[in-house]
């Protein structure tokens, strides 16, 4: 029987990042679930395809948006589940374990728990607001991975082709019940927040996900998160 999960990864530019990434996703292969890594590139001009080449991962080419290139990775896809991570996380030891809890539900999907490389007590208390949204409201972030079985994913439409909020786009299309917390952790960089803030980023992050939720259009959030 061939491995069922394929992961993708969509990149720009993330050659600072990409090597932990994939190196922590290289425990699938020995636990046997892994049988392809897609990476899917909005137009890198630093070292980000090279890495994915030595890594021996499938690469695509699209142009940059986050949930196009998730749909494209999908798309091209071959196994039975998918996974889809941001560059910039690194799942910790034992992902595969929980991976596997949910293989025998294909109904539904399920989320990393979310925890930052860096930050001290601020990162402990963003990280542990994430995991409360995501368990209370059904609305995990792409930092924290998703694991979705391909049936279900276009049962539900997949990813939207947009800029950003792809992920919570489909945490709504997937709905609270359909979603469940993984037993392991997502490590996610933390260099924006501690760059800019924990409380401005924290709270950009909140009004963002406000907006959206009144009508802006992922464009325009977009266009206005990107200036900051």
């Amino acid at each position: 029987m061939r491995a069922p999960l394929s992961v993708v990864i969509p990149t720009l530019n993330a050659g600072s990042v990409l090597p932990a990434c994939l190196g922590a996703l290289y425990e699938g292969v020995s636990a046997g679930v892994l049988r392809e890594l897609i990476v899917v590139d909005g137009g890198s001009d630093d070292d980000t395809l090279e890495i994915a080449d030595e890594a021996g991962a499938n690469i695509l080419r699209c142009s940059p948006s986050r949930g196009g290139q998730l749909r494209a990775g999908a798309e091209a896809a071959q196994g039975d589940w998918l996974l889809f991570v941001h560059a910039d996380t690194l799942l910790e030891d034992g992902w595969t374990a929980a991976a596997q809890e949910l293989f025998r539900d294909k109904a539904k999907a399920g989320y990393y728990l979310l925890a930052f490389d860096r930050g001290g007590k601020a990162g402990r208390v963003v990280a542990a607001w994430a995991n409360l949204r995501s368990a209370l409201f059904g609305l995990p972030y792409g930092d924290q991975g998703l694991l979705i079985s391909r049936r279900l994913y276009n049962e539900i439409g997949g990813f939207d082709d947009v800029p950003l909020m792809e992920d919570v786009a489909l945490a709504r299309k997937l709905g609270r019940r359909r979603l469940t917390a993984l037993n392991a952790r997502a490590i996610t960089s933390s260099e924006k927040y501690r760059s800019q803030g924990w409380l401005r980023r924290g709270w950009r992050n909140l009004w963002t996900l406000v907006c959206y939720f009144f009508g802006a259009s992922p464009q325009r959030l977009a266009q206005n998160y990107n200036r900051t």
